[in-house]
């Protein structure tokens, strides 16, 4: 009997916090809210501006996905209506759920580990208690994910760009990394400052209204799948590199090596695309730093044990080909197109200036010391990724070789998922009720076929990796972090903070301009 009427008092008290849970809604509905927060709080998607898949999409991308734990505690409340415990939760109404999910969360879990102490007299995890502060990222977490976005594909070409730009080039990379370092810091300045932003498109929406969401959403998507078209161009040329010789001729047509494995690799990942979780990827990708540090350690030890050597020999400064070098320094800071969910997904979002610095500090000094390393062994010969002048005999070379491959095979289907998601949603809701997969699949295929055809018609990796930094990365990186800041805190700035953001304005479109314009004869020339 006293267990029975234990159980009755705890379900009563959780009426009482549902109905205290409802009044607070209430009395938070009649505070004035931005759009952003608005569209938060309704479950109508067809309120909420397109992209409406972007931050779940682009959290698989950053590695930014909930532990085991949490996933635990997930599939828990997935039970809790054919359990002993589920009456607890009855009596919340829908609506209630819909608008504060994060609290009714922690109320069911409340619930489950009061009813797993007193009935059960079983131990209760402490992380079930929290459910959504288990989600969250810790600082070595965020730093590693921050790492992971920075340092891609960008790192096979640095050498390169010390070669194009000369030494004082390596001044203007520094330049990158502090100027984007701070724009990344106004990133930062924006979503605290503008309440329901959660993502780089909230920003634009909450500086410039859905038309800026909804531009500032094409450039991320655009960088998003040219930097795809990257690693097709990186999987076949590292390939083809150690397979020369491969060739196919079918019914008329000749392909050479470069193209034979730019098809096989794309037929390899394109199953992948195809699947809907794609958690397992997301964790694997997330070991891109360690691939980053791998391809580091390969190439110092052909230089330094394998007998390559290191000579300072090149030009000081090559203004003729200092734009595409730009391009390419600019091409290596793109990342902060997920830097908002980072930011989003921390513990502790107040060390979020001190994960910026760790990243954005490591990044700047791996690609100095990659960039002197790999133009030191190599000089003028060196191409436009520095595992393609590594000899092939060296079993570190090789090594090189394969990571080369395989990152840009597991980080793929991520980076191409929010793409495919966000055309999706543009879809008529007729067409994604019936035969969704179908279309799906269509689409994917459609949409990873087109990267296939722009990385056989434009297979140059370093001036494609210019022309992305110059011209998308600059405007994402540089230019739009301090519009849309300057927008947000119009009427709070000093006059000193408008000044560097209108200087670092400047200092994008210039470069971006002369980069952009740079790239596009080069790679007509190329082409041609």
């Amino acid at each position: 009997m006293k267990q029975e009427e234990r159980f009755e008092q705890e379900r009563e008290d959780l009426y009482h916090t549902d109905e205290e849970e409802d009044e607070e809604s209430q009395a938070h509905s009649s505070v004035p809210s931005t759009p952003l927060s608005r569209n938060e709080s309704n479950n109508d998607d067809v309120d909420v501006p397109w992209p409406r898949s972007y931050r779940e999409s682009m959290d698989l991308l950053t590695g930014v996905t909930p532990p085991l734990s949490a996933n635990l505690v997930s599939s828990f409340r997935k039970r809790r209506q054919s359990s002993a415990f589920g009456s607890f939760t009855s009596s919340t109404s829908r609506q209630s759920l819909l608008i504060d999910k994060d609290e009714t969360q922690n109320s069911v879990a409340l619930s489950i580990k009061s009813f797993i102490a007193s009935h059960l007299k079983l131990p209760v995890p402490e992380d079930l208690s929290s459910p959504q502060e288990s989600r969250k990222s810790t600082l070595s977490q965020s730093v590693l994910n921050g790492v992971n976005v920075l340092c891609g594909g960008a790192l096979l070409t640095m050498p390169y760009a010390l070669k194009e730009g000369g030494w004082l080039g390596l001044l203007i990379l520094l330049s990158f990394g502090i100027i984007t370092y701070y724009t990344a810091i106004l990133l930062k300045r924006c979503l605290e400052n503008s309440p329901g932003v959660h993502t780089y498109p909230d920003i634009g929406q909450a500086a410039f209204g859905t038309t800026g969401r909804i531009l500032l959403s094409i450039f991320l998507y655009a960088d998003l799948y040219a930097t795809c078209v990257e690693y097709i161009i990186m999987m076949s040329d590292n390939l083809s590199g150690m397979f020369p010789n491969t060739s196919l001729y079918i019914a008329g047509i000749s392909l050479n090596s470069n193209q034979v494995f730019a098809i096989t690799t794309t037929l390899i990942v394109l199953p992948t695309v195809w699947l809907r979780d794609l958690s397992l990827l997301s964790y694997i990708s997330a070991g891109g730093v360690f691939s980053s540090i791998l391809l580091a350690l390969c190439l110092f030890w052909v230089g330094s044990v394998g007998g390559v050597g290191f000579h300072l020999q090149g030009q000081v400064l090559d203004l003729t080909n200092l734009p595409v070098a730009i391009g390419i320094y600019g091409f290596g800071f793109g990342g902060h197109s997920v830097l908002p969910n980072i930011y989003s997904s921390m513990k502790e979002p107040s060390k979020f200036p001190v994960v910026l610095f760790m990243s954005f500090g490591f990044c700047t000094l791996f690609y100095i010391a990659i960039s002197v390393c790999g133009y030191t062994m190599f000089g003028e010969a060196i191409q436009s990724q520095f595992t393609l002048n590594m000899p092939q005999h060296f079993t570190s070379s090789k090594i090189a070789v394969w990571t080369a491959v395989i990152t840009p095979m597991t980080k793929y289907p991520l980076t191409l998922t929010p793409v495919l998601l966000s055309l999706e949603e543009l879809l008529p809701s007729s067409t994604r009720k019936m035969g969704s997969k179908g279309v799906s699949i269509l689409i994917r295929t459609i949409l990873v076929l087109s990267t296939l055809v722009v990385a056989l018609t434009v297979p140059f990796f370093a001036t494609v990796a210019a022309l992305i930094g110059s011209f998308v990365a600059m405007l994402i990186a540089v230019i739009f972090p301090c519009f849309c800041y300057l927008k947000i805190m119009k009427g709070r700035l000093t006059n000193f903070h408008m000044a560097i953001c209108i200087f670092i304005i400047i200092v994008g479109v210039v470069g971006g301009c002369c980069g952009t314009y740079s790239a596009i004869v080069r790679l007509i020339g190329e082409m041609s």
